[in-house]
């Protein structure tokens, strides 16, 4: 583990090599699983707020699931969640004429119809945040479906903390990012990965 600020980094997110091949994948993150992805409470009442602009986008069965519990829930672990459809798909996803799952939140986003991206954890995927009362623990997850992202990461060289960058410095700051980077050359350089 590396300690930048309150925070934890898992060696893995400086060891492992990752760079998402949706091409292979087909968006699998967002289609696979037993809970949908971890939001904070301001991202579920923003999430509500950009709902009718992305409305048109979601599947028939998402809308129901919207309409009776809403877009998010309490799981298991008592994470609050993106509702998800069938125990698995989350609500949000839409897909395109390859099948290809996408995001509708991130597609409204790029198209200028709404001014927020996605919840921070889908844009960290496949890093994985754990708060504490004094820290917050940086993960790597590592998954099967997952493969072809290693594969293309160790071939282009990118490790998974460089090609998270956008959403690293969206979470924790350009200050963070900075000294993230200083400690992961150092630790590189000393144990020679």
């Amino acid at each position: 583990m590396l300690q930048i600020g309150r925070t934890l980094v898992s060696l893995d997110v400086i060891e492992r090599f990752f760079i998402c091949n949706l091409e292979r994948c087909l968006g699998a993150c967002c289609i696979e699983g037993d809970a949908g992805a971890p939001i904070t409470e301001a991202e579920r009442q923003k999430l509500k707020e950009v709902l009718p602009e992305i409305w048109d986008d979601l599947l028939p069965e998402a809308k129901e699931v919207i309409e009776r519990q809403g877009v998010a829930y309490v799981d298991e672990e008592g994470d609050l969640v993106t509702s998800i459809v069938n125990g698995k798909d989350c609500v949000f996803t839409c897909y395109d004429k390859n099948g290809m799952c996408r995001c509708a939140v991130e597609k409204a986003f790029r198209a200028g119809k709404i001014d927020f991206y996605k919840p921070v954890s889908c844009h960290l995927y496949p890093i994985r945040l754990k708060e504490y009362s004094d820290f917050s623990a940086v993960n790597y997850h590592r998954w099967k479906i997952c493969k072809a992202g290693e594969v293309l990461g160790r071939h282009e060289q990118v490790r998974v903390y460089e090609f998270l960058k956008e959403p690293l410095i969206r979470r924790f700051g350009e200050e963070w990012y900075h000294e993230l980077c200083e400690a992961a050359e150092a630790y590189l350089q000393e144990y020679g990965k």
